[in-house]
This record gives C-alpha cells, sequence and structure tokens, in this order.
C-alpha cells in the first residue's frame, strides 16, 4: 500500500555564501558597507605607513568619509545625548580635539586641511543645497517664508543683545565688554563673515593690534555656535514630543512641504542628465556670486541664494530641472554632510580657541544669549502663526559658526531644508550686525 502521507517541505538553509556575505555587505557605517570600511582603514594605515598621504579627491574621500560617519555613528549610538545633535558634534569636535592633541597622523591633518582650504568644498556643498531646497519649496510658501522670518530675527537680535549684555554685567564682564567682546561676535555671522572684519574694524578704531582683537572675538563664536548645536539637537527632540510645534523643516503651515516640488514634471522621476544638469545648474549660480563678490563686495552665498528664489518666483526653471535639483540636495544631505564636518573640524576649528572660552562668566553669558535669541524666534514664531521650533532653529543659525555652523546647526536639528533661511540668518543677519555694531563703537569712542 503506497503511503500518501503528506510531509513538510525540507526547510531551505542558505550558506554563508552568498546570502550571510551579503548581510554583511548590506551593513553599513553610515554609508560605507562594513567590508569596504575594513579595507579603506587597511589602506589609509598603509598610506600612513609608507609615506605621504595624498591630498587629491580621492583620498580626500576616502578619509572624509571614514573619519565622519564613524564620529557621527558614535554620537548616534550613545544613549540621551543622541537625540539633542550628538552627532554632529562628535563629528566636529571629535576630529578638532584629535587634531590637536596630534592623535592623527600629520600626514593625514596635511591631507585633510590642505584639501579642504584649497578645494571650497564647504561652499559646494552650500551650493548643493541652497539651490536644491530653493528649487524644491512651495513658491506660496517660499514667499510668505521669506517675508517674515525678518521679523523673529530682528525682535531676537535685540532681545539676546539685551540679555547677553546684562547677563554679563551681572557677572562682572562689565557692559562694554560683554556687548562688543562677547554678545556681538556670537551674532557676527562666523569667522571669515563676521569675527574677522568685526576685528579689523575694531582695530582701526580702537588703535589697536587686529590679531589681539581677533583672539578676543574669536572663542564667543566657537562656543556660540557649539550652544546653538546642542539647542537645536534639543528642539528637534521637543519637536518629536510636541509635533504640533514644528513643521518638520516648513517655517510655516501650508499644503505643501518646503522640500517638495508642488509640479510633477512629464515623464517621471529625473533622469542621471537632469541630475547632472541640476548640480551645474548649482555650480552656475555660486560661480554667478563669487563675480558679484568681486565687483560688489557682496556676500557670493548670498548673492545665489536671491538670484535661486529669483528664478523659483519667475518660474525660470522646469519642473524637470527642479525635481533634478531637489535629488542633488538629497544626495549632498545624506552622502556629504559628516564628512563635510569632519573635514570642518580638522581644518577649521581650532580646539584651543574653543577651550579658551570655557570660562563660567563667558559660558553663562554666551548660553544667555543664544537662549534668548532662539526662545524669541521661539514666541514670536507662535505670534505670526509659524512653526515656533523651526523659527528658534533659524534664529539660532544667527548665531553660528558661519556656513559651518549652519551646516552642523541644521544637521543636529534634521532639517537641512532650512539652509536658505539659515544662510539669511548667518549671512544678511551677520552683516547688519558687524555694520551697525562699527556704527556704535565710533560714535562711542
Amino acid at each position: 500500500m503506497t503511503d500518501t502521507t503528506i510531509r513538510p517541505a525540507a526547510k531551505r538553509v542558505d550558506g554563508f555564501w552568498p546570502h550571510g556575505w551579503w548581510k554583511i555587505v548590506d551593513w553599513q557605517i553610515g554609508i560605507i558597507p562594513m567590508p569596504i570600511f575594513v579595507i579603506l582603514l587597511v589602506l589609509i594605515a598603509a598610506f600612513v605607513v609608507t609615506g605621504k598621504v595624498p591630498s587629491d579627491i580621492l583620498m580626500a574621500t576616502a578619509l572624509l568619509a571614514m573619519g565622519g560617519f564613524t564620529c557621527a555613528e558614535l554620537g548616534k549610538r550613545l544613549p540621551l545625548i543622541r537625540h539633542i545633535g550628538a552627532a554632529a558634534i562628535f563629528a566636529t569636535f571629535i576630529p578638532s580635539y584629535l587634531a590637536f592633541r596630534h592623535v592623527l597622523p600629520d600626514s593625514i591633518l596635511g591631507s585633510v586641511t590642505e584639501f579642504t582650504k584649497f578645494s571650497n568644498f564647504l561652499y559646494l556643498f552650500i551650493s548643493a543645497i541652497i539651490v536644491g531646497s530653493i528649487l524644491g519649496m512651495d513658491r506660496h510658501v517660499l514667499i510668505a517664508g521669506f517675508l517674515k522670518i525678518f521679523v523673529p530675527l530682528a525682535v531676537g537680535s535685540l532681545a539676546a543683545g539685551a540679555v547677553g549684555t546684562l547677563v554679563g554685567v551681572s557677572l562682572g564682564l562689565g557692559a562694554y565688554h560683554s556687548f562688543f567682546f562677547v554678545v556681538v561676535p556670537i551674532m557676527a555671522g562666523g569667522v571669515g563673515e563676521g569675527a574677522i572684519p568685526l576685528s579689523i574694524g575694531y582695530a582701526a578704531i580702537l588703535h589697536s593690534p587686529q590679531g589681539e582683537l581677533f583672539a578676543q572675538v574669536l572663542p564667543p563664536v566657537m562656543l556660540g555656535s557649539l550652544t546653538a548645536i546642542l539647542f537645536s539637537g534639543a528642539l528637534n527632540f521637543l519637536g518629536k514630543r510636541y509635533p504640533h510645534l514644528t513643521g518638520e523643516g516648513r517655517l510655516q503651515p501650508g499644503t505643501h512641504s518646503e522640500i517638495e516640488p508642488s509640479e510633477e514634471p512629464a515623464g517621471g522621476d529625473p533622469d542621471v542628465t537632469t541630475i547632472a544638469a541640476a548640480g551645474i545648474t548649482a555650480v552656475t549660480l555660486y560661480l554667478i556670486g563669487v563675480m558679484s563678490q568681486r565687483l560688489w563686495d557682496f556676500p557670493a552665498p548670498v548673492t545665489m541664494l536671491f538670484i535661486a528664489v529669483m528664478l523659483k518666483l519667475t518660474r525660470a526653471v522646469s519642473p524637470r530641472l527642479q525635481n533634478g535639483a531637489f535629488i542633488v540636495y538629497k544626495f549632498f544631505s545624506t552622502a556629504v554632510t559628516y564628512p563635510l564636518l569632519f573635514a570642518i573640524g580638522v581644518a577649521m576649528t581650532p580646539w584651543d580657541k574653543l577651550v579658551a572660552s570655557f570660562t563660567l562668566p563667558y559660558i553663562v553669558t554666551i548660553v544667555a544669549t543664544v537662549a534668548t535669541l532662539m526662545a524669541t524666534g521661539f514666541f514670536v514664531a507662535r505670534l505670526l502663526k509659524m512653526y515656533p521650533i523651526d523659527v528658534a532653529i533659524v534664529n539660532a543659525c544667527h548665531s553660528g559658526q558661519g556656513g559651518t555652523g549652519d551646516v552642523a546647526i541644521l544637521t543636529a536639528a534634521n532639517r537641512m531644508q532650512l539652509m536658505p533661511f539659515a544662510q539669511i540668518a548667518t549671512r544678511i543677519g551677520g552683516a547688519i550686525t558687524v555694520t551697525l555694531t562699527l556704527i556704535a563703537l565710533a560714535r562711542l569712542t
């Protein structure tokens, strides 16, 4: 008699190759597959041992990706502080400390520093982020956002100036020193566009060496930026708990996301050619800004920002190219942010200058200034029917370390979409702050 009992099919057992290996390949540190991470680690060590580490774009890509995503991964895995921007903080300040202590080999330091300072890597990133985010905005939201953002910025700057000065006076720093050498540098727009022109102006008015004055105004710039990063990370965490307070990258309620094109192009998603066209468009707009800075001494990123806004408002860019710009934005925000922060930490964030500002009166005054700037933006936004958390984060960029600070602050807040508004806060807000401060100092002297 034939046995007709139905037996379950034998369970398929996959061997290590290839399925087990694929699991290892798909395990990533940031964007780097684990086997590639190990190979790169061995290769970089071999370059260090055998001689000079190259400064070309290929080696820079490997070094910055390894360093940036490793530091960010550490920050993301720490309890509590991972919710307040630890990834961005670690990616910036761990390499700064390692460089200061010469833990990183000199050949690596030289390679990263040379590439960062001579490649204009930072402004390629900012170009892609600004153009992509502006072209991806809903036009109506763009118009209303740009008009409204100046109100919380102006009110916040005045309130922060008053509160910071009063706190400094109460801690024995004196009104003059508190205002001109602590509060104003925080809101001056960073180092290149803020601390340097501010110290040059101070030197001309006070008849003092510019180098000594620069050494005084630099620490508040750096500690103010660190404070803004921490507070912005905390606001991002607050937004998760109270979602009605945030637009997750939008400044005000609307029907479209700030970073979502409102017009769909014919033919589906953009192809590689369209994405490349969007990339060269962003570079072209930045170069127009560079030329305007050469001719009229107006900051290149601000010129680029306004041109991108005009192109969006006049519908001069096709919907397909707008979507291509959005893809460029997504690529840079995902793949380039942490490597850029690592480069900033190594090449542009002197650890000793940062530590110099860690005295109690300075810390309290700086924290009070940044907190007031952000809190004022928060409450003014509610009156203007804007999203309080997102507006407060834009205000935080007014106390950031220039373009580098904007990147770190928005990364900690997970709101890179706000880069155009951050640039307004940093560039225009900083320029106005420096100009009015020098006029006031000249009249007082």
